[in-house]
This record gives C-alpha cells, structure tokens and sequence, in this order.
C-alpha cells in the first residue's frame, strides 16, 4: 500500500500559541487546564475503552527527528497495518521538537491533535497537568506497562498519580569523539576523564591544525550539555526532587565563562556558527558533516551523527569533568502518548504498544529511540545492534550500574533549552555579561516552574 504522509513544517513565529493557553481547551470532556482528561473512554481502569476490529480508523501520528527516523518508521507502521488491516496510520514527522511542539500547541487549541504523539523533556509534566493526555490506565487492557518497566522509568510519564506517557528506552549524555580527525590533527584521543580545560586545549589544537579543510574542534549545542555540567557541581543537574531549579547562578556563570574561553581559544567554532547549529538534526551538525572532531550527544544518537560520515571511527564516552562527578543519568529518551481528545483511544493504544512492545518493531526500530526499558524487548534488540548502536548500548549499561537517576523534569521547564540558547547567544555576542546571563537565567526559569505549578 501506498503510506499516507503529512510533513509538519515549524509554525511561524507569528502563529505560534503559547502550550499552556493552548492546553485550556484541549480537553475532549471539557475538562479545565488542572483536571486529568481522558477520552470517552473514561478516567479510571475499570472503564477501559473498546476495540473493535471491524471498525476501520485512521490514527495520526506525529515525532520529531532525521530522515533515517522517518525511513524506520514508515516500515514500522507498515508491519503495524499488515497485523491491523483496519487501521490506517498517517504519519506527521517534523525535524525538530520545537517544530513539534509548536505544532502541537495550535492543534490542540484547533481541536485537531494527533492521536498519537513523540513528547520528551518536561512535555508529559505540562501537558499530563493541562489535562491534554489520556491516561494509560484506561487503556492497559491494549496497552500493559507496570510490570514490565522500571518505576524509576514511569516517573517523568507521571502526574499525580496517572500515567500518562510511556518511555520509549533510555539514553545518557557522552562525548562523542571523531578519531579519524583527532589522528589527522595530530593530537591524542583521551584514554580516560579528562577535564574541561583539557578539553579546550585538545579542541584548539585540533581546530588550528585542521583550518585549512573547515574543520573546528568541537561542536556544541548548549541544551545538550548544561544539565549535565549542572549535576557534575551539585549532584542532581538543573532540578531537584523538589520540583525547583536547583542550579545556582554561580555554576551557570561559570559554564558561560567556560563557553567563551573556548570561542577565544579557537575550540569552538564562531558564536554565529554555534547559533546556526542550534536546533539541527544530529546529521546536518558540523559533527554529523565531519567538519568537527568532537560534540556532546545522547547514547541513542549516534547512527543518526554518523550516518554521513562513511565508516568514520567514532568513539563515545564520558563527559570532561573538574569534579569527582561525571553528571551523567540515565534518562528516558522519548515518550510516546495518546491525546486526551483522541476518538480512537483504544487502537492509539494498540499502536503504542506495538511499537514499544512487540519484537517485531522493535527488531525495525533497534536503538533509535534510547535503549528499551522493557527486558524483553532489550533480549531482542542488543544482539541486532550495529558497532556503534552496541557501543551507546554498553555505556548506558556502564551508567545504569552506577545507579544515578536524575530527578524528574518538572511541568514549566519547556522552555529551558530556548532560554539557554537566548542566555548562550547574549553573552557570546556581548549583549549582556556571563554574571548577569546566568542570573536572569536561574530567574527566569524559575518562575517558569512556579508559574506552572
């Protein structure tokens, strides 16, 4: 059959409804933004909703991410509707999760959501408070979680007390680090830790020695590693268990200090390059593009930052760090959850548990989304990784055994990542100073997360 896809573009500027207006009215049973929505289905287990087989439907899907995500997912969705004839998938894919999410907030204001939907972050915080999700128990007939995932792994898909989003595997943050160039240029890949200042020392060497090809030493995305650096100075990252920002200004400060240094070293790139680089896809990074030896990435990424480098010899491992802290956590990668004002709640749940669930999916879908939580699904999936999937694989097992969970996201932290970049750029472009950035930062965010409580 011919697959039915719509690319979501990012909703302009102009257009944009902030999510948590838009959430008011995004409850199918008119529930206000603080009530926990369900379908028609209802809002507890003992009111499960129905699947019938006859009846043909169509689900919308949406997520974010590179090409090569949509190519698994196009034949995910086939094998789904070769097992369901009567049900149809559109897929929806966008580039980023902020074209995502923007996208999200108008559909649910519009009343259009898609059934089924790619969150991460805080999202299932925001969105599983605003009363836009459907809760899961409801559906566990189609869709059983408890006794096959980790607690520690349901909790950021938590509000309340109900499930709301699922995790679709686990990652942790590493340095990812191009050998091929690091050998070109003439300088010694880490054999262990390193600190930030070495970093920076390595990272300009290469740079200098690689001008003349358009090559920089590092690469990097400010969202991709603050959190870590927070929690390699406090032990717990941005957040703590209590819901606040538990940074301190002081720790923000001196990582933008750090950032500069390395701009005035020649480590990284120019500030217009590092925006430029922002909000990419893992392949179109200069990382991806072999234009840089080294960046920070999550362990679930690395087929998508080496799919264009032709057999390059990447290596994945710990973060620098100037403590006895490595800041690394295991994370959930993504969550998968079904709207709130869905129509056909109960076969949503069947294709989320298709594709978290069954060994058919996830022998398609591998390591894409993060390392499944599910045992019987990682007994399927670990034998068919490829050398570098294998390599995240084994450092996020090295990670699990240290045994560090970080704190769940809050609800109000969505905007973290707009506002470290917007914080990144005023102080590389000198609008505002490093004391100043931080501190508006750890202040802004802060009243993001009060504000949503």
């Amino acid at each position: 059959m011919t697959r039915k896809s719509r690319t979501i573009a990012g909703a302009a500027a102009a257009t944009i409804v902030a999510v948590s207006l838009a959430l008011t009215g995004c409850s199918g049973n008119g529930a206000s933004t603080k009530s926990h929505s369900t379908s028609d289905a209802g809002s507890s287990s003992s009111s499960q909703a129905k699947y019938d087989p006859k009846q043909k439907v169509t689900l919308n899907v949406t997520w974010w991410g590179a090409d090569s995500r949509t190519a698994i997912m196009t034949k995910v969705f086939s094998a789904f509707e070769a097992k369901y004839p009567n049900i149809t998938v559109t897929a929806q894919p966008v580039g980023s999760p902020d074209d995502e999410f923007n996208r999200l907030a108008t559909d649910f204001a519009a009343g259009t959501a898609p059934d089924v939907f790619a969150l991460g972050g805080s999202k299932p915080q925001d969105y599983g408070s605003q009363g836009a999700l459907l809760d899961l128990s409801t559906v566990s007939k189609y869709l059983p979680y408890e006794k096959d995932y980790p607690k520690f792994s349901l909790a950021n898909g938590t509000v309340n007390g109900v499930q709301y989003a699922l995790p679709t595997g686990g990652n942790a943050v590493g340095m990812l680090i191009n050998k091929d160039i690091w050998a070109d240029a003439g300088v010694d890949v880490p054999t262990g830790t390193i600190t930030w200042a070495q970093l920076d020392k390595d990272a300009a060497k290469i740079s200098a020695a690689e001008k003349s090809k358009g090559i920089v030493g590092l690469d990097l995305r400010v969202q991709d590693i603050l959190g870590t650096y927070a929690a390699q100075e406090n032990n717990v990252g941005l957040y703590g268990s209590d819901g606040k920002v538990a940074v301190k200004s002081s720790v923000i400060k001196k990582w933008y200090d750090q950032e500069k240094a390395m701009v005035k070293d020649g480590a990284l790139p120019d500030p217009s390059v590092i925006a430029q680089n922002w909000n990419v896809t893992p392949d179109r990074t200069l990382f991806g593009t072999g234009k840089a030896a080294i960046t920070f990435g999550y362990s679930n990424q690395i087929s998508a930052y080496t799919q264009g480098l032709k057999g390059a010899n990447v290596a994945l491992i710990a973060p620098p760090t100037d403590t006895k802290n490595s800041g690394v956590s295991v994370l959930p990668s993504q969550f998968w959850a079904i709207a709130g004002q869905s129509k056909h709640p109960a076969q949503a749940a069947l294709l989320v548990n298709y594709m978290l669930n069954d060994p058919d999916a996830a022998k398609l879908i591998l390591a894409d989304r993060g390392l499944q939580f599910n045992d019987k699904v990682l007994k399927v999936v670990q034998p068919l990784l490829d050398p570098n999937n294998a390599q995240g694989a084994t450092y996020l097992e090295n990670v699990l055994k240290v045994g560090v969970v970080a704190p769940i996201q809050p609800a109000g932290a969505e905007n973290e990542t707009q506002l470290a970049q917007r914080t990144e750029s005023d102080i590389l472009f000198n609008k505002t100073s490093s004391s100043d950035g931080a501190d508006s930062f750890v202040s802004e965010l802060s009243q993001d997360l009060a504000s949503a409580q």
